[in-house]
C-alpha cells in the first residue's frame, strides 16, 4: 500500500461514513424470529410490522446496549488495534437524545473522532439484535440515521477531516440513506488519488439498491462483502459463475476510474478461508478455529473483520498482513457479546 512511514501514525487517516446505532441485544428463541418473519443471520431494514420488536426485547428479555452501527463498529475495532487515539473520523446522524450521548461517549472513550450530525425529526437510530445459538439476526430502525445530508460534510470540521484523511470507507448500508455522501467521499478520494474502500454489508443492499451502487463501483479500490452478499451482487450485476472465487475475479475486474491501482476484493466465509482477489491474483488465507463452546456471538464479526483490515491498511502493511488482521479481530469479537473488545490487542502477522 506504500503508505509513508512519516503519515503512519498521522491523526485522521480513516474516515468512516455510516448509521450510527445502538443495538439492543438479547439472546432469544427462534419463535421470536418468527414472529417476526426474521431468519437465522437476517440483515433487515425495519418495516412496520418489527417496530414492535425492540420494546418486546427490553419487557420480555435480558438485553444488552451496545453502541453499534456497521461502519462505527469497524473504526473502534481498528483504533484498538493502532492503539493511537483518533486515528479515525466517523461521519453519520443522530437524534438529539440520550442515545446519540451514549454513543458519543462510547466512540469517544474507544479513540474514535465522531462528527455527527444531529436531528430534532427523529430518535437516535437502533438495531435490535437477535441472538440464536451461534445465528445473530439484525433489523434496524435507522430513525435519525437516514436523516443524514451531504451538507453536513460541508461544516468546516468535516472538510477539515476529509482533506486530511487518506482512506475513506463507507456501508453498503448507507447507500439507502445517502449516496450523493457517498459519491462525495469516493471522488474526493479519486481526484486526490486517495483509497476509497466499501461495503457490500446486506444482499438486499445489490438487490434493491443496485443503481447507486453502479455508480460507486468504478471509484472502489477495496471491496469487502461475505458470501451471501457476494452470492447477491453476482445475480444483481449479472455474473454468471456461481464458484465464489470466480466471483470475487469478476468483480475486480468491473470497470475502474483508477485502473493503475488494481481493484482489491475481499470475500469473507465464516469458518473457511477468505478469499482475496487482488486484480487477477487470488489468494486463500484460513481462519482461526474455534470450538463451539468459544463462540459467544458471532454478531460484529464482520464490522470486527473490516476494522482490523482498516488498521493495517493505515499503517501501509500488505493486504495478505491486512486479511490476518482482519481475522484476527474478527476471532476475538465472536467470543464477546455484541461488537466489544477485552483487553490490548496483540496482533502479529506471523
Amino acid at each position: 500500500m506504500n503508505i509513508p512511514a512519516c503519515l503512519c501514525d498521522k491523526e485522521g487517516l480513516l474516515v468512516g461514513i455510516g448509521n450510527p446505532l445502538l443495538d439492543i441485544s438479547a439472546v432469544v428463541d427462534e419463535d421470536l424470529l418468527k414472529k417476526y418473519d426474521m431468519h437465522p443471520d437476517d440483515a433487515i431494514m425495519a418495516e412496520p410490522k418489527h417496530m414492535p420488536l425492540y420494546r418486546e426485547l427490553m419487557d420480555k428479555y435480558k438485553t444488552e446496549f451496545i453502541a453499534g452501527g456497521s461502519v462505527q463498529n469497524s473504526l473502534r475495532v481498528a483504533q484498538w488495534i493502532l492503539k493511537k487515539p483518533n486515528m479515525s473520523v466517523y461521519f453519520g446522524c443522530v437524534g438529539n437524545d440520550d442515545y446519540a450521548k451514549i454513543l458519543k461517549e462510547r466512540a469517544v472513550a474507544e479513540g474514535v473522532t465522531v462528527h455527527y450530525q444531529v436531528t430534532d425529526e427523529a430518535p437516535t437510530g437502533t438495531c435490535a439484535v437477535l441472538v440464536t445459538g451461534t445465528h445473530r439476526s439484525l433489523c434496524a430502525n435507522l430513525a435519525a440515521a437516514q436523516k443524514f445530508t451531504p451538507d453536513h460534510l460541508a461544516k468546516e470540521e468535516c472538510k477539515k477531516s476529509i482533506e486530511g484523511a487518506r482512506f475513506f470507507y463507507a456501508s453498503g448500508f448507507f447507500v439507502a440513506v445517502s449516496p450523493e455522501s457517498i459519491m462525495q467521499l469516493a471522488k474526493h478520494a479519486h481526484d486526490n488519488g486517495h483509497i476509497f474502500i466499501m461495503n457490500l454489508s446486506a444482499p438486499f443492499v445489490s438487490q434493491f439498491f443496485k443503481e447507486p451502487l453502479e455508480k460507486m463501483l468504478p471509484y472502489v479500490d477495496v471491496l469487502f462483502g461475505n458470501e451471501s452478499e457476494a452470492d447477491a451482487f453476482a445475480k444483481a450485476f449479472n455474473i454468471t459463475e456461481t464458484n465464489l472465487e470466480e466471483i470475487a475475479l469478476k468483480i475486480a475486474a468491473l470497470p475502474k476510474m483508477n485502473s493503475s491501482r488494481k481493484r482489491v476484493v475481499v470475500i469473507t466465509q465464516g469458518k473457511d478461508p477468505v478469499i482475496l482477489v487482488q486484480g487477477d491474483k487470488v489468494t486463500l488465507i484460513p481462519v482461526t478455529a474455534l470450538s463451539r463452546e468459544q463462540i459467544v456471538d458471532t454478531n460484529g464479526a464482520g464490522d470486527a473483520f473490516a476494522g482490523g483490515f482498516l488498521s493495517q491498511m493505515v499503517l501501509g502493511n500488505s493486504y495478505e498482513t491486512a486479511v490476518k488482521c482482519g481475522i484476527y479481530a474478527a476471532t476475538h469479537i465472536i467470543q464477546h457479546s455484541g461488537c466489544t473488545v477485552s483487553g490490548a490487542s496483540d496482533f502479529k502477522d506471523c
